[in-house]
């Protein structure tokens, strides 16, 4: 298993470019100075009328199949 740990701070008007679709994936910077990159559509569950801001950790399987994101 993988596990990914980074911060967003995305607000309400720049969210609106991923529930419009035009942009499908977010990219974040991880603690540790990876980038991990991981479809929009996760974020749907952290989604407040200020956007979405927190740590976050994204876990996937070792092919990177699964993810699951979860605020910490």
């Amino acid at each position: 298993m993988i596990r990914f740990e980074f911060g967003l701070a995305i607000s309400a008007q720049e969210y609106l470019q991923y529930y419009r679709g035009s942009v499908n994936k977010v990219i974040a910077t991880c603690a540790d100075g990876k980038t991990v990159q991981f479809p929009a559509g996760l974020l749907t569950p952290f989604v407040t009328s200020g956007g979405v801001r927190g740590r976050f950790v994204l876990t996937c399987g070792d092919t990177g199949k699964g993810a699951v994101l979860k605020r910490q």
